[in-house]
């Protein structure tokens, strides 16, 4: 009897995607996901025998073997769950066969090609059926990525879009992101920012047989996001100056950085900052299959020399000396995290693991950080994989503020600034409101068992074995300090100061605030008040100086008095950046040598709604009605509304809107068509060269047509 030859398969692309989880993938291979089921149907050129099997090749990468686990021979038999690639025949009808191949829920993830052929037939004739590709796979018990939550994959796997939290600790802002892991040619550019990395480059079979670790893939992305080191993803720019490149608030998602990156032959994309860095980073590992979110730290450290303490240097009006001020704190800082098991550390740091692809510090040589461990950092275990120390820092740094004399003596000071690491927000699972887990990072602050884990992590990063050498704070013209040093306390000044708002600082109006003095004694005193203001970056970086002016205040016992401070729109209007954030500051030289420095943050608001006029089916068109108002005193000509959203549009709108007067009102109508079903994000700014961006948001429930 004739061998027996494939003539056709049947990838049965619905039938596997609906139980993978994998239909909303738009490429022409099929996708699965490790260490679950998969069906084929094969046509063949006759009956085949029960005797006969059907003999199996998977490959993956170049120099495919099967001692790298990048290779696997097998044929139909019994169905086995294990470290193996097995098969086994379903049904034959007539010259058909259906068959179910299983991965081992650790296999290389990955593009595979598959080859097939009958037993009756000699080695070497296996004919080639095509590629697929495979994913980790959260919902497999066996897989180190799984999750133990329909509705938590749901959202941290499956959702497209998302919300990341911007703005100060006491005004924090959500802003849309369009995750889009399931838009066009989105896997096959997350398959390639694997196969860009040094790693792979250098060798390239070893790297993709590490692959199978989602500690291993987590710290390449880390590294391939930013654009340091190699031909990454994003180049970070936090200047204010973005010529030759996007304004990184410009961007409202990752899909078009991504398709820009890979067209581009692997040009990094102009420009980023930390919530591009995180929301790019989250599109990737969603889409690779492992379950991740994008989180918010508020008052977040950058400590460059990882004493635990970040040393901030004022003038005697407060304004920051940048010359010696190399740490800082962040208004807020934006990274990511992802779930899974570490074993390389053991059960007890299971779980989410921060990754952040912000370049900040080396890592290895590498500008990436993570995976950490939550749960190592929330309880001081900074010496375990990876760069620990630097995230501890992120959330637990002392904040100090020293007095930069003329002389160059320095002399610390008394400042009301919150302590680091304060409302780490991440978005709700299957609603778009805040969620704080800042008890996944510390124990409550001021708690016995919060000091015990900051004396463990101080003792593991001065440690011999951590270090291998006591490591000193270097400062330009400072003398190096010892750690202990810093942690003695200063005097509490005999006054308090705050500063309050009056009004709601809206943009394009003057700002009105007061600076409230009290004193805390029975005697008399006589305080010098030197106030600063200042537009910054959200890093806290000023950008330019807006506001400088002295005062003497004479305070009776006890007494409270406010010092009116006003701001015009015409004094920041020409140095706000898209922040749109002023930095205040005010020493405070009390009789007796005492200083208090007052400072105070402040975001801008703006206004924008969107309203859907009825209900929202895919394939019907509806329309949104937009209202929004002109900030400024002045009239705007060149606005624009710039609108995104997956499932909603094919990629951006742009609705020019017509001139505006001084704080006119505008409704402007646009329709859309919804492709898919679900919640769905559409993202509309208001554009215009007179004024930072503003931005909206609105999540429309689209059902399915009848």
């Amino acid at each position: 009897m004739a061998g027996v030859r494939i003539t056709k398969v049947d990838w049965q692309h619905s039938k596997n995607g609906a139980a993978h989880h994998t239909q909303d993938y738009p490429c022409s291979e099929l996708v699965v996901r490790r260490g679950q089921l998969f069906s084929l149907t094969l046509d063949l050129s006759r009956v085949l025998d029960s005797e006969e099997a059907l003999i199996f090749t998977v490959e993956t990468g170049p120099h495919a073997s099967e001692a790298l686990h990048t290779k696997a021979v097998f044929q139909t038999a019994e169905l086995e769950i294990g470290d193996t690639w097995t098969a086994a025949k379903e049904e034959q009808t007539e010259n058909t066969i259906t068959v179910s191949l299983l991965s081992p829920s650790n296999a290389v993830i990955g593009r595979y090609l598959l080859s097939a052929r009958p037993s009756s037939r000699r080695k070497h004739s296996d004919r080639k059926l095509g590629q697929f590709i495979l994913l980790f796979n959260p919902w497999c018990p066996e897989d180190d990525v799984f999750l133990d939550s329909e509705e938590e994959r749901q959202e941290y796997v499956l959702n497209d879009s998302g919300v990341i939290f911007r703005g100060v600790e006491k005004h924090i802002r959500a802003q849309g992101w369009n995750y889009g892991q399931f838009e066009e040619d989105i896997l096959n550019i997350c398959l390639s920012i694997l196969d860009r990395s040094p790693s792979h480059q250098e060798d390239p079979a070893t790297d993709v047989s590490h692959r199978h670790d989602p500690v291993y893939v987590t710290r390449i992305i880390s590294a391939m996001v930013n654009s340091n080191n190699d031909r990454g993803v994003v180049q970070g720019q936090w200047q204010g100056k973005y010529g030759g490149g996007t304004n990184p608030l410009n961007w409202r998602g990752s899909v078009a950085i991504l398709q820009k990156w890979f067209k581009g032959r692997y040009k990094p994309v102009k420009y980023g900052q930390c919530w591009v860095f995180a929301g790019v980073m989250c599109t990737v590992l969603r889409c690779l299959g492992i379950a991740t979110r994008v989180v918010s730290n508020f008052n977040s450290a950058h400590d460059t020399d990882g004493n635990l303490s970040v040393d901030k240097y004022v003038d005697s009006y407060g304004r920051t000396l940048e010359d010696l001020t190399e740490d800082s704190m962040w208004n807020f800082h934006v990274w990511n995290e992802s779930w899974f098991a570490r074993q390389d550390l053991g059960p007890s740091y299971d779980g989410w693991q921060v990754l952040d692809a912000t370049p900040q510090e080396e890592s290895e040589g590498m500008f990436r950080c993570g995976p950490a461990s939550v749960t190592a950092i929330r309880e001081g275990d900074v010496h375990l994989a990876h760069d620990g120390p630097f995230v501890f820092a992120e959330v637990n740094a002392d904040y100090i503020t020293w007095l930069w004399h003329e002389d160059k003596r320095r002399e610390r000071v008394y400042s009301d600034t919150k302590k680091i690491g304060r409302c780490i927000s991440t978005k709700a699972v299957g609603s778009d409101s805040r969620v704080d887990i800042t008890g996944l990072y510390k124990y409550p602050e001021g708690s016995r068992k919060e000091r015990q884990v900051y004396s463990k992590a101080v003792k593991k990063l001065l440690s011999v074995e951590a270090w291998g050498r006591r490591r000193r704070i270097r400062r330009a013209s400072v003398r190096g300090v010892w750690r202990d040093d810093l942690l003695e306390p200063v005097t509490k000044p005999s006054i308090t100061g705050k500063f309050k708002v009056l009004e709601p600082p809206v943009l394009g109006q003057d700002l009105k605030l007061a600076l409230c003095l009290t004193n805390l004694t029975a005697r008399a005193q006589r305080v010098r008040v030197n106030v600063s203001g200042a537009t910054i970056l959200y890093t806290r970086k000023p950008v330019a100086e807006i506001l400088r002016e002295s005062h003497t205040v004479k305070l009776g016992p006890l007494e409270e008095k406010k010092i009116p401070v006003t701001i015009s729109y015409s004094q920041y209007k020409g140095d706000l950046t898209e922040d749109k954030k002023i930095l205040l500051a005010a020493m405070c030289l009390v009789s007796k040598g005492e200083k208090l420095l007052v400072e105070k943050d402040i975001t801008l608001e703006d206004f924008i709604t969107i309203k859907v006029l009825g209900p929202a089916v895919v394939g019907v068109t509806v329309t949104v009605e937009v209202l929004v108002i002109n900030p400024l005193s002045e009239s705007v000509k060149d606005c624009v509304l710039m609108v995104e959203g997956s499932g909603l549009l094919q990629g951006q709108l742009s609705i020019e809107v017509p001139s505006l007067q001084p704080q006119e009102k505008a409704l402007i109508q646009f329709n859309i068509t919804p492709s898919k079903s679900g919640p769905r994000q559409l993202q509309v700014d208001l554009v215009s060269s007179q004024f930072p961006d503003i931005k909206g948001f609105v999540i429309i429930h689209v059902a399915t047509a009848k």
